[in-house]
């Protein structure tokens, strides 16, 4: 009988020791998995002026600071024009058109040919008037809209007159693109074709060229029409040639 009562106790105690631990609320993670709120009111302010000290640049064609529409700075940029570094501009053109058209091309690093109109026009006004600047007119995007401009809109004679496609040395004319960066011209001579850079990268196709030469940005530029009458592409010595049958398959790299 004693040794019944002992076994009805045993097993009165386990039942009412697991209902206590399954009743008793679980300890609290360590501090360690919570984010950790700002020190102070003071150091968020600080933070938010440094950002926004960054927003603002000498902009060319004026002695006043420029407010961009994000807390991104130009200077990169107007430093590598300045010293003639155009290749290392280019890259930077490229990245600062990233950083404008908003979050998702950010995380995606390039820019959908849908998200340019996200960029402001003051922006790539700004950033065209950089390279116009620094290349005494001869570089930048208003550039590249007025050649694209004469040749009817028509992106494969545009190629041609920016020097982004080339001649081959074959008996039959024709041409391909250019390899990138070797065969790009990153100095500023006689020889640079009139809006050469930047360039705009075409390896998912050219509607975000056309995109950025479409930007209310550079509305307003006369158009001017100087090709030949069939059509076809005015060469050096003043013939027109037709364009058709003498182009690779495209092969964009930049």
């Amino acid at each position: 009988m004693a040794a019944t009562h002992s076994l009805r106790a045993l097993h009165h105690h386990h039942h009412s020791s697991s209902f206590k631990r399954l009743s008793t609320p679980p300890p609290p993670p360590p501090s360690s998995f919570f984010l950790k709120p700002p020190s102070s009111s003071t150091s968020t302010t600080n933070t938010l002026s440094s950002l926004s000290s960054t927003t603002t640049f000498s902009h060319p064609s004026s002695t006043t600071s420029t407010t961009t529409s994000q807390a991104i700075s130009f200077d990169t940029l107007q430093h590598h024009l300045s010293n003639q570094n155009f290749r290392q501009a280019d890259e930077e053109t490229r990245h600062l058109l990233i950083l404008l058209a908003g979050e998702a091309a950010q995380k995606r690093g390039y820019v959908f040919f849908s998200e340019v109109q996200f960029i402001s026009q003051n922006d790539l006004k700004a950033i065209d008037e950089l390279w116009k600047k620094h290349s005494n007119n001869k570089f930048g995007y208003s550039v590249q809209k007025r050649q694209w401009q004469k040749v009817k809109k028509d992106v494969t004679k545009l190629f041609l007159k920016l020097g982004w496609m080339k001649k081959l040395d074959t008996e039959i004319e024709q041409y391909n693109y250019r390899a990138f960066p070797d065969e790009f011209i990153w100095e500023l001579n006689d020889e640079t074709p009139e809006g050469h850079l930047p360039l705009t990268n075409a390896l998912r196709g050219t509607q975000l060229f056309n995109s950025i030469l479409s930007h209310p940005a550079f509305e307003g530029q006369e158009e001017e029409a100087e090709t030949g009458e069939n059509g076809g592409v005015t060469v050096r010595d003043g013939t027109t040639k037709p364009l058709s049958n003498k182009f690779f398959k495209p092969n964009y790299s930049f």
